[in-house]
Formats: structure tokens, sequence, C-alpha cells
């Protein structure tokens, strides 16, 4: 399971079921969206190589993809131990510092597992807040010798929340990103988290922060996923009974269409390397509001990309796609 779905949770009875291959004939989930960039760096790392690694981010087109890049290289299991190498000989690197900040931010998940906090163990909790600090102490040392670095930032988010950052220390990292990139849609995605109600937040404060920052930006930025996003976010939250009715509202449908129309289905709208991430978030929000029309040209857009959040808010995330995906063909 990787990092996100770790950090995000998930709506179950709070075990941690790996998604990935899917049964014979289904989609399988690409952690790198089909990009042949982000494979061949993960398959450096996997393969102990951060001199193959480092060719491929060095072609990063600018922060944003540097960021995502590195994301894809804290995701692989085991990359710790060549950056650690890496490291050795070259402790003021600022990128491979990033590197391994950010990987142990995802170590630091893999050791709490996606289960729910009752699930987890003493030993784990331990091991989860030991790699965090350790992570902290590499993002911002990677911060203080390149101080342009959009990353360290970025992840500092994640390690804050798992740490439970107080909120306004929470607020100065997304901030910070944002002094550096003011567009990062993954920075403003992790913000909407900090603001859920499950975190610090609530459903006011999370619906306001993703419109107004949708509206701020141009038509046909990617920022109007956070729209979707914060829609089954609040549906997540909701008891079983209750949720259906709140996404089926039609104010709802009506903030989902304009929120696709200004992003994913607006003409000037641009798909980065992670362009499925939001296609398939606007896809199961239609779908849960009653709009299979709607989330059938985004599933027919996608093919078999299928990412694992938010499908695994529903259950295994592959069979749900498909299951989603028969039902709207229809339409």
């Amino acid at each position: 399971m990787g990092l996100f779905a770790r950090l995000l949770g998930r709506r179950d009875t709070g075990d941690d079921r790996s998604a990935g291959t899917g049964a014979p004939g289904l989609p399988a989930i690409d952690p790198a969206f089909g990009d042949a960039e982000l494979t061949g760096l993960r398959a450096a790392v996997g393969a102990g190589s951060w001199e193959g690694a480092r060719s491929i981010l060095d072609t990063a087109a600018d922060q944003d993809d540097l960021t995502l890049m590195v994301e894809a290289v804290a995701d692989v299991t085991g990359a710790e131990v060549p950056l650690a190498e890496a490291l050795d000989a070259a402790p003021d690197d600022p990128l491979l510092r990033l590197a391994q900040g950010a990987r142990h931010v995802s170590w630091a998940w893999e050791a709490r597992t996606g289960a729910r906090a009752q699930y987890v163990g003493e030993e784990q909790w331990k091991l989860f807040h030991e790699r965090l600090e350790i992570a902290e102490e590499h993002l911002f040392r990677a911060a203080e010798l390149d101080p342009d670095l959009l990353g360290p930032w970025y992840f500092l988010q994640i390690s804050g929340r798992g740490a439970s950052l107080e909120r306004n220390a929470a607020r100065h990292r997304f901030e910070a990103a944002l002094r550096r990139s003011p567009g990062h849609v993954a920075s403003h995605r992790q913000r909407l988290q900090q603001l859920c109600e499950k975190w610090q937040g609530s459903h006011e404060r999370m619906h306001a922060f993703a419109r107004d920052t949708m509206l701020a930006a141009p038509e046909g930025s990617p920022l109007g996923q956070l729209v979707a996003r914060a829609h089954i976010e609040h549906w997540l939250s909701l008891p079983v009974e209750e949720d259906a009715a709140y996404i089926g509202q039609e104010h709802v449908r009506e903030q989902l269409h304009e929120a696709a129309d200004r992003s994913v289905r607006h003409p000037a709208y641009v798909r980065g390397r992670d362009w499925p991430v939001a296609h398939n978030e606007f896809a199961m929000a239609f779908a849960l509001s009653g709009q299979p029309a709607a989330a059938h040209l985004l599933l027919g857009e996608l093919g078999d990309r299928v990412t694992e959040l938010p499908w695994a808010y529903w259950g295994d995330p592959v069979e749900v796609y498909q299951r989603t995906r028969r039902q709207c063909a229809g339409y």
C-alpha cells in the first residue's frame, strides 16, 4: 500500500489489506501512473542504484516535478539502504537528504500500517515516531542546504500530521511550500487533509479551502480536484446510513460539475505525470453522487489507470473500480 493510502485512512474495519495486482484479467495499480520516467526511477532505486536514480531526477522539469519524482522514490521498499550508502559519501547533498527524508516518512507509515489507531501496537507506534523524527532531521537539513527546494516543505506537511504537529506550525509548513511553488497541487492536497475533521479541522473549513483555492486558480488548473476530494472526505466521515444522502444532494452534484468544468474537463487542462489521480477522484465522486454518465466519461479516459485511492475507501480498489466501470458503462 502506498504512503498516502496509509496516511489518509480507509473505509473498512481497520485491516491493512494490500492492493495492487488484482485478479487475473483486472487492471493493476501502477504507482508510476504509466509514466516511463517514473517507472525507470523506481526500478533504479529498487535495484539499489542511486546513480541511476539521480540521472533521472536531474531531468525534472521544475520543483513540482522533482517533488513528484522524489515521492516515487520514497515509496520503493528498501530505498533507505542505497540512500544511506550514498549519504555516507555525500552528506551535504540536499537532494539525497530530501530523498532519504521522504523515504523515512513513507517508512514510518509502513511501520504504523493502514490500521486504525486502536489496532496499532505499542512497538509500531514507537517505530513510527522514531522514523518520523529521523525524516524531519533529513528534511530540515535539505531545506537548510538548498532553501529553494520545495520538496522538504511538502514532506514536512505529511510528517507533521503524523506527529500531530500544532495547528499554526502545520500551516507554516504549507505556506513555506507555497512560497516556493504557489500552485503546487500535492501541497494543497496535504493542506486539505490537515483541514479534515478527522485531523485538526472541520467540514466547513475543508470545503471552504477547496472551493476558495479552486476559484483563485485560473480555469484549467488541476486544483479543482480539491473539491472532489473534499466531498469524498465528507462522505467518508459519515455513518453508512447517511453518506449516500449527503453526496447525492443537488448542491454537491453542482459543485462537482463546476469543479470538473474548471479542471479536468476544461480545454486548458494539462495532464501532469500523475493525472490519473484527479480523474479517479472525480470518477468516484460522480459515481457516488448518482451521476454515472459523468463518471463513465472519465473512466473511459482512464482505461485501466486505476489508483489505490479513493477506491480503497470502498473496498478492494481494483475490484471496486471494475465494478463501477461496468455499472456506468450503459450511460
